[in-house]
């Protein structure tokens, strides 16, 4: 299976997640080989209205299928989720009552009961009298109906591969598909790649395709990322992202799904980043709106952090120099104007030029590594703020450059069994009155080691430890501070409406992006909400604030729509046709 292109980061105006903009298209780049996935055909005849006793049938036939599958089965992805929606009171009158959250129709994995049941729904394409819950329902219906087809598609296809297992007779395999879908040869390959996986590695995937837990889209997210691995590997690596792949948008489960496959096999991994970075180019294509686009493929993801930075720190005088437009469109132009050694200020006379900057510019990046990793003691990946997960080799290689540098901020994060932050704390040079700076440690030690400093502990608290680094500076201390919410002790409550320095900073430590369950703008890049108002009497503190981007804010403050705080740090939000979505804190390397 072809390669995926580095997720981008969420934009800087909004979150644009632009590869998720066009899910089905693999290798965007390739303007001749066009992947765009056609949406697929229903295919069901024209038919009279079910009866009374027709849909009784479908809803005990339902019942009986949800019995088998156990309804509330936490996993299902998308509006609606088992558990997560408010069922109300009574029976509605309308034909798409079963679709309301909660009811038969609204639990059912997909299948071609299912498809009936939504389409007598509709009238006509009219959904008179049905309730907006009950749309959502119906909508959901078909995406998992819509999942449930493309899975028995893909099952037909791998039959198909199965009965001509010779190289030269898979190549006619192909030739055949893609003929009678009307596809190009390569995309009909890459059909026949994704189903053998999902067949022969993916059974998980496989089965949540078919039941609609997951999209297509996100099957073959699964199926490219795990595609390096055996059997084994594979299965390893599902089962450690598939409970949550159906409720992560496309670019959290691309980055749940690296992080697993750099678990189960960290050196396939490395060895895969090292034999594309041979690859690297740079590429050229025309836009469908008639523009044209220009990128660098496998680039080394250190220079590419610090190309970023200083990209966005030409855009930012060029905004101070008065040019128009939005961040995206001023980074737009400071890369020509970087590319190109031109300078598109009004005013030549205000402003740096872009070839002046100062020479060691560095980005300013969040690099997070697993404590046993950074130690030698594992292979654990690390995670890049603004491009995902870094196998453990390439983590330890940039906190050793880090280490160098004397500016470099070092923070620890004590995680729970799921990666959830419990306690956090920032390090500061040890006074020179205690300093202890220990020689050269042993051969093949990596420099770092973590050590208690004092006997504080549990259940006082976590304490105090020293932290050391590669290089001369001296050992580094380190006070823990719990991020437990439930209770609160208020520990670091404000007393006015701004938070501190810390809380803040604790807050983007929990919740590293916006709050939201569809938003990955960086919690830097949010504004540090209140759950309930400041001047309603909510707390400044940890347990009534997170980072919320502006969009999700204003979001949250518009009629009919209610966020709560849970006191483990999930936030639930809940729609105006009352149905309910989590957002869990986030879950760092382990």
């Amino acid at each position: 299976m072809p390669s995926e292109p580095v997720p981008a980061d969420p934009g800087w105006d909004e979150d644009p997640a632009w590869l998720d903009r066009d899910p089905e298209r693999e290798c965007w780049l390739d303007r001749a080989r066009d992947h765009d996935e056609p949406p697929l055909e229903k295919g069901y005849e024209d038919h009279e209205p079910l009866t009374e006793e027709e849909l009784a049938g479908i809803r005990d036939a339902a019942a009986d299928e949800l019995l088998a599958v156990e309804a509330a089965t936490t996993g299902r992805r998308g509006p609606g989720q088992p558990g997560s929606a408010r069922v109300f009171p009574g029976e509605s009158s309308s034909r798409a009552a079963a679709f309301g959250p909660g009811m038969v129709f609204d639990l059912l994995p997909g299948c071609v009961q299912l498809a009936v049941a939504a389409d007598a729904a509709a009238d006509d394409d009219s959904f008179a009298g049905v309730s907006e819950a009950e749309l959502v329902g119906i909508m959901c219906a078909w995406d998992r109906v819509e999942a449930h087809a493309a899975a028995r598609k893909l099952a037909v296809i791998a039959e198909l591969d199965r009965r001509n297992p010779r190289p030269e007779d898979a190549e006619f395999t192909a030739d055949e598909i893609a003929n009678a879908l009307g596809e190009s040869r390569f995309r009909a390959d890459e059909l026949m790649g994704t189903a053998g996986h999902l067949d022969t590695h993916l059974p998980g995937t496989r089965a949540a395709l078919r039941d609609g837990v997951v999209s297509l889209g996100k099957a073959r997210i699964i199926a490219t990322a795990t595609g390096l691995l055996d059997e084994a590997e594979a299965r390893a690596a599902e089962q450690e992202m598939l409970d949550r792949a159906g409720r992560l948008t496309p670019g959290s489960l691309r980055a749940a799904i690296a992080r697993a496959v750099m678990e189960a096999a960290p050196d396939k991994a490395r060895k895969r980043r090292e034999t594309a970075a041979r690859f690297a180019r740079l590429e050229r294509w025309a836009e469908d709106s008639g523009n044209a686009a220009l990128a660098g493929r496998e680039l080394p993801p250190d220079q590419v952090l610090a190309a970023d930075e200083r990209i966005t720190a030409w855009a930012q005088q060029l905004r101070n120099a008065g040019l128009d437009g939005g961040m995206d469109e001023l980074r737009a132009r400071a890369y020509l104007d970087l590319l190109l050694g031109q300078d598109s200020c009004p005013h030549q006379d205000q402003g740096t030029k872009p070839g002046a900057a100062p020479a060691g510019f560095a980005s300013r990046v969040t690099l997070t590594v697993p404590l046993a990793t950074l130690a030698g003691l594992a292979d654990r990946p690390g995670e890049l703020s603004g491009l995902g997960p870094v196998d453990p080799w390439l983590a330890r290689d940039l906190a050793r450059t880090a280490a160098g540098n004397p500016k470099t901020t070092w923070c620890l994060t004590v995680t729970d069994e799921k990666g959830h932050a419990v306690g956090h704390g920032c390090a500061r040079p040890e006074p020179k009155s205690h300093r202890q700076r220990a020689g050269p440690g042993p051969p093949g030690e990596t420099g770092f080691t973590f050590t208690p400093a004092s006997r504080d502990g549990p259940p006082g608290g976590p304490g105090t430890w020293r932290l050391r680094t590669p290089g001369p500076g001296p050992d580094l201390v380190i006070t823990l501070e719990s991020l437990a919410t439930d209770p609160c002790d208020h520990r670091h409550q404000a007393g006015g409406h701004d938070p501190g320095v810390t809380l803040r900073h604790l807050s983007q430590v929990r919740h590293a992006t916006c709050t939201s369950p569809i938003c990955r703008r960086p919690a830097a890049q949010c504004d540090h909400e209140h759950n309930t108002p400041y001047e309603a009497g909510g707390r400044t503190c940890l347990c009534n604030t997170g980072p919320k981007c502006r969009h999700d804010h204003r979001l949250k403050q518009h009629p009919g729509w209610r966020v709560d705080q849970l006191p483990d740090g999930t936030f639930r939000w809940t729609t105006p046709s009352g149905r309910s979505y989590t957002t869990e804190p986030t879950r760092y390397p382990i």
